[in-house]
């Protein structure tokens, strides 16, 4: 499999079980409806556990613009493959959005309330404030990046133990759980691009009885901080471990 592949896979599983585990509470008339935040950030916290478990012997698991943009930024990454990663990863996730709307079909007719449908797909600020949520974006994302790369660290790795293959994608699906628990709350964490923009355009061309809009004029936070975030999380990383 390539590594272009596998980025996209990754990502459509990704979006798959994330924006299900949002489905399944937000959704009348579900097994999990209205079962709550803690749900909701515990379902995407294990859904990058298992997209990273997938595909990170493949394309190292980036699964989202941010993290590649800031691997490029410090030379963790060629900036000749970005375009192709984060094409893949839209991609990806896009078609995530799509299973999520074909898995719970019949609820999209039995939910009347047009927020809840978006909020399957893509984050909306629980405050619109233009400039406090584009730093809470800012702010989570720039902590996910130190946060992987610190995980994956040599230095933080336990010689022949295996530590970086076998906890490494829990620990990151961990860390992506603590961000949701603890700065989710403004935004709804997007903390990925294509995370956001990928089901968004989901929506938008979806067949979802009684959708309303796809909140565009809101639709640049979720791109532009992650984007920023995840650079200035791994010059932080670069920083704090300049030889690893």
């Amino acid at each position: 499999m390539s590594a272009t592949l596998a980025e996209l896979l990754g990502t459509m599983i990704l979006v798959l079980l994330g924006d299900g585990a949002v489905a399944n509470v937000v959704l009348k008339q579900t097994k999990g409806h209205n079962s709550g935040w803690i749900v909701i950030t515990a379902g995407w916290g294990f859904a990058v556990a298992v997209a990273v478990y997938c595909t990170g012997a493949i394309s190292g698991a980036h699964l989202n613009p941010a993290v590649t943009l800031g691997m490029a930024a410090i030379g963790k990454f060629d900036w000749m493959l970005v375009p192709g990663y984060i094409a893949a990863q839209l991609a990806g996730a896009f078609l995530g959005g799509v299973l999520v709307w074909l898995a719970y079909l019949p609820h999209w007719k039995e939910t009347h309330d047009q927020g809840a449908k978006l909020a399957v797909f893509c984050t909306a600020p629980a405050i619109r404030h233009t400039v406090g949520n584009l730093i809470c974006e800012i702010i989570g994302t720039a902590v996910l990046v130190l946060g992987v790369l610190a995980i994956l660290s040599p230095a933080n790795l336990l010689p022949n133990s295996g530590f970086d293959k076998g906890f490494g994608p829990a620990l990151v699906g961990m860390l992506v759980w603590s961000i949701g628990l603890s700065l989710g709350g403004p935004t709804g964490y997007a903390i990925n691009p294509a995370r956001d923009l990928g089901p968004r355009l989901a929506h938008f061309v979806l067949p979802i009885p009684g959708k309303g809009g796809a909140d565009w004029s809101y639709a640049w936070i979720p791109v532009l901080g992650p984007a920023i975030g995840g650079i200035l999380g791994a010059l932080l990383y670069q920083a704090l471990w300049p030889v690893v």
